[in-house]
């Protein structure tokens, strides 16, 4: 299964792998098993964006040789992690890392902060909120996590109004129709912004603005990042819960939040709308402990 698994993936190894090598091993005192062909296996969403190249190159300097999973939707890195394919993730943040432990019984932890970045609405029909007409259709991610995000920026941009004011649990469910300017259909993350042309809008996650032809600037509406309440949307690095403390994996989380041309990469590829973030690893364990229970009581 797990061959399989990666057999429909794209690997990009951004760094020559060594003949014979293990996939991040660790010994029993948490820290990396020593030796040359030791090779850290991080899932990504995006492996293109070439700040990825600049990150492997930082890693090596560091002794660390690093290979670059890349996936094609949001759905395949957190299975991949848990059935030991990865030894690491970088490409979700609180909220979705929650719903999918919860969903899957699975207990893969944050060991590390990178960004927040900025949920928008995006039109190839109107240049602003104020143009949607009643009754048109906007499309959202259907995964949990971000369907509700969408769904509260949507709310701020009074295109609809959810009952009780909305959560991060929010649903389609939780729409008031008769309240609403517009209607919502929930569509596979990659795909709503190949929507466009038969919507009025969409709500499109970072990861596909660009590939779509978009320019962040071009959002008519977005959440704010550097709101204090957004910390369940910090984007984390994730690991399994046993490797937690490994000391190489806690090194790489420490060169992609200081090595200079890796941020500004960052930035340049969110077109400068990510809040980079290094917030405290406890912080993180906190509130995706907090999400999970919340989960939990909604299911």
């Amino acid at each position: 299964m797990k061959k399989k698994l990666l057999a429909a993936l794209a690997v990009l190894p951004l760094v020559a792998l060594l003949a014979g090598c293990s996939g991040g091993a660790a010994d029993g005192s948490g820290a990396a098993a020593s030796g040359d062909d030791t090779v850290v296996k991080i899932g990504v969403v995006g492996a293109s964006d070439p700040y990825w190249a600049v990150y492997a190159k930082a890693a090596a300097a560091e002794g660390i040789t690093v290979e670059i999973v890349d996936f094609a939707v949001f759905e395949q890195p957190n299975p991949a992690l848990s059935a030991g394919e990865l030894d690491l993730n970088q490409f979700q943040h609180i909220v979705y890392l929650a719903d999918y432990n919860v969903s899957s019984k699975q207990d893969l932890v944050p060991i590390g902060a990178t960004a927040i970045y900025p949920l928008g609405l995006y039109s190839t029909k109107h240049k602003k909120v104020s143009e949607i007409k009643k009754g048109d259709t906007i499309a959202v991610p259907n995964d949990a996590s971000n369907l509700a995000r969408a769904l509260l920026v949507l709310q701020s941009a009074k295109l609809v109004t959810l009952k009780d004011g909305g959560t991060i649990f929010s649903t389609l469910d939780d729409i008031d129709a008769g309240k609403s300017k517009v209607t919502v259909t929930a569509l596979e993350a990659s795909l709503t912004a190949t929507s466009l042309p038969d919507v009025a809008g969409a709500v499109i996650n970072n990861d596909f603005v660009e590939k779509a032809g978009l320019k962040f600037s071009d959002a008519l509406a977005q959440d704010d990042p550097a709101d204090p309440n957004s910390l369940p949307y910090v984007n984390v690095f994730a690991a399994r819960a046993e490797d937690k403390d490994n000391a190489t994996y806690r090194k790489l989380v420490e060169i992609y939040q200081t090595t200079k041309a890796v941020q500004d990469g960052v930035l340049a590829v969110s077109g400068g709308s990510a809040e980079l973030v290094q917030t405290p690893v406890a912080d993180l364990v906190s509130s995706l402990a907090k999400v999970e229970k919340d989960t939990k009581a909604q299911k």
